[in-house]
C-alpha cells in the first residue's frame, strides 16, 4: 500500500501578487495548502482563500508598517514584484526614469532580504527566490535601465547566495523570457500584436511562456527538492538565450 505524505503549510511570502507571475504562484502556493501573504500596490482580484493575507503597499515606500504586520519568519519569499521599462536606450532614458527602474526592481527585495534573512538563518532553514530575467543575461530584454537592473539582480542574488551558502538557507533567481502577463500586454495590443508575433517567432520554441509555467518552475525551487543546488538563476525562456 503506498503511504501518503503528508504536506505541511508553509509560511511563504510572495511579491507583486497582483497580477501575472507572482498571482500564478499565489494561487500554486494556496492550491497546495501552504499560508501565503501577498504584497502589491494593487489588489488581486482572482484570490478568495482563507490561507491568503494581503497587504496593499508599494514597496519603494517606507515598509516600517509592513514589516510591522507580516510574520517575522517565513519558509519561502518570492521576490517577484518588478516593472518594465519602454525598451529604450540610455540617450531616450532620463534619470529620474532610469533611476525609478533601479529602484523599483532592485531596493524592495533588498530590504525585504535584510529584514527576513537574519531569522531563516537562525532557523537553519528557508528559500528566497528573486525573479530575474533573460534581460539579467543578454541584452535586448528590455532598455538600457531595465537590463541594468535585472544584472543587478542577479549579481545581488549571486552574492547573497554565496556569502550564506553554509547557513542551509537556499537562494535562487528565476529568469524568464517572453512570459504573457499585463506587463507585456502592449506588446500584444500594439500594431496588431506584431511585436508578440515577432517575440513567438524569435524564440525558439515558437511561443510565449504563460504565468503558471513560470510559477511550476517556483515551486519546484520551493520544495526543497534542489537541495545541492545554490545561487542558480534558472532560465525559462523558450531557448532564447540560446541563440
Amino acid at each position: 500500500m503506498t503511504q501518503v505524505t503528508q504536506h505541511t503549510p508553509r509560511k511563504i511570502l510572495v511579491t507583486g501578487c497582483a497580477s501575472g507571475i507572482g498571482l500564478a504562484q499565489t494561487q500554486l502556493f494556496l492550491d497546495g495548502g501552504d499560508q501565503v501573504y501577498g504584497v502589491d500596490k494593487q489588489k488581486p482580484q482572482a484570490i478568495d482563500d482563507p490561507n491568503f493575507s494581503f497587504f496593499q503597499v508599494d514597496l519603494v515606500g517606507d515598509l516600517t508598517a509592513l514589516l510591522a504586520q507580516l510574520p517575522q519568519n517565513f519558509d519561502v519569499i518570492c521576490h517577484t514584484a518588478g516593472v518594465l521599462d519602454d525598451y529604450k536606450p540610455l540617450l531616450e532614458t532620463s534619470d529620474d526614469d532610469f533611476s525609478q527602474i533601479l529602484t523599483n526592481n532592485l531596493r524592495p527585495v533588498v530590504k525585504l532580504t535584510r529584514h527576513f534573512l537574519p531569522q531563516m538563518i537562525a532557523q537553519k532553514s528557508g528559500i528566497i527566490i528573486t525573479m530575474c530575467s533573460i534581460a539579467s543575461f543578454v541584452a535586448g530584454g528590455g532598455g538600457a535601465a531595465y537590463t541594468t537592473s535585472k544584472h543587478a539582480l542577479a549579481g545581488f542574488t549571486k552574492q547573497l547566495a554565496l556569502d550564506y551558502a553554509r547557513t542551509r538557507v537556499q537562494i535562487f533567481g528565476i529568469a524568464p523570457g517572453a512570459v504573457q502577463t499585463g506587463m507585456t500586454r502592449q506588446d500584444f495590443e500594439a500594431d496588431n500584436g506584431q511585436m508578440a508575433d515577432w517575440v513567438a517567432s524569435e524564440t525558439p520554441v515558437g511561443r510565449w511562456a504563460q504565468p503558471s509555467e513560470v510559477a511550476e518552475l517556483t515551486a519546484f525551487l520551493a520544495s526543497g527538492k534542489a537541495s545541492y543546488m545554490q545561487g542558480e538563476i534558472v532560465k525559462i525562456d523558450g531557448g532564447w538565450t540560446l541563440k
